[in-house]
């Protein structure tokens, strides 16, 4: 009996790069977004996407004022598409073998005041474990961060996040204090802890709302009858440093955003407490990029940094799964 070789009629699914195509397009409902997310032409997308739905015989998404959405056609067809595509990753994973270094570009968005400790031993890390990973790192407010991280712009975001909880599928990865930061000789700050109401009517410099310290502590103040009125407002971590050092103002920070100094006699830093004030590190992955091995091995150089910085008293640890 002779065999046959399995016929399969692969037209419409031989390039799968437009269909990850349609994939982050559905996911992030936005061609500008999903351009970004992709690192290519908005224009060429769209070129994508138009020769796709002349390949199907179909419209897979409709156009709405915000942005894009998928079809009754689309819809059908998504759930298949992400098993293909999941298939057509795990083969190349199986072709290439685990022993395969990670390598590529790992992007990361940071705080000034959690990358200024960080980046330099992770970077050195990196380095040496993983010498084919490339770091690109991206600084902002935390509305800035919080922004990159939804347009899939990075890979790995480092917030604050404040309250009891974090939010679903982000790791807590510490738990930090706040001090309130003053010049060199200043009697409020000279003692390694200040209570809250302290804080009432002091000349500050703090960052300009929307912020999440901003936001919390302004909070907190109007809940003890208190008013926190900074003098300026900017959100430049060096900024904030050197108006405190040489104008003898006030700002509220944590304490590894002033290590340096305060180790050096240039600033001093004194523990809010009563009640304290604090705040969660959180690293968050992007929703529609999975981890890669590159992605994965530099999340987990991010959790033994951490550890160790909180071995050396800079804060506390956080509860991981």
């Amino acid at each position: 009996m002779q065999t046959k070789a399995t016929d399969f009629k692969l037209d419409t699914t031989s390039d799968l790069h437009r269909w990850r195509a349609f994939v982050a397009i559905s996911e992030l409902g936005s061609l500008t977004r999903a351009a970004l997310f992709l690192d290519t032409n908005q224009s060429l997308l769209s070129r994508q996407l138009n020769k796709l739905e002349r390949e199907c015989g179909a419209r897979l998404f409709n156009r709405t004022g915000r942005g894009v959405e998928l079809s009754e056609v689309g819809e059908r067809l998504f759930p298949q598409v992400k098993t293909l595509l999941a298939n057509a990753e795990t083969l190349e994973e199986q072709i290439h073998g685990n022993t395969r270094e990670p390598s590529g570009q790992v992007t990361l968005g940071f705080l000034p005041s959690i990358a200024l400790p960080m980046v330099g031993r992770l970077f050195s890390e990196v380095r040496k474990r993983y010498p084919e990973v490339n770091l690109k790192v991206l600084e902002g407010s935390s509305g800035q961060v919080e922004a990159l991280l939804a347009d899939a712009r990075v890979d790995i975001a480092i917030l604050y996040r404040y309250g009891t909880t974090t939010p679903e599928n982000e790791h807590a990865l510490a738990l930090v204090d706040s001090y309130l930061i003053g010049a060199v000789g200043d009697s409020t700050t000279q003692a390694p802890e200040v209570p809250f109401s302290a804080l009432d009517g002091l000349p500050f410099i703090l960052p300009g709302a929307p912020n999440g310290l901003r936001t919390t502590l302004d909070a907190m103040a109007r809940q003890r009858h208190m008013q926190l009125a900074p003098v300026i407002e900017a959100d430049s971590l060096p900024l904030q440093k050197s108006l405190v050092a040489n104008e003898h103002l006030f700002t509220v920070l944590p304490l590894h955003a002033v290590w340096t100094e305060v180790q050096g006699g240039l600033l001093q830093a004194s523990r809010i407490v009563d009640p304290p004030f604090q705040r969660t590190i959180s690293m968050a992955s992007a929703k529609s990029k999975g981890p890669t091995r590159a992605v994965s091995g530099v999340a987990g150089l991010i959790v033994e940094i951490v550890d160790d910085m909180a071995r050396a008293g800079m804060w506390q640890p956080g509860d991981r799964p």
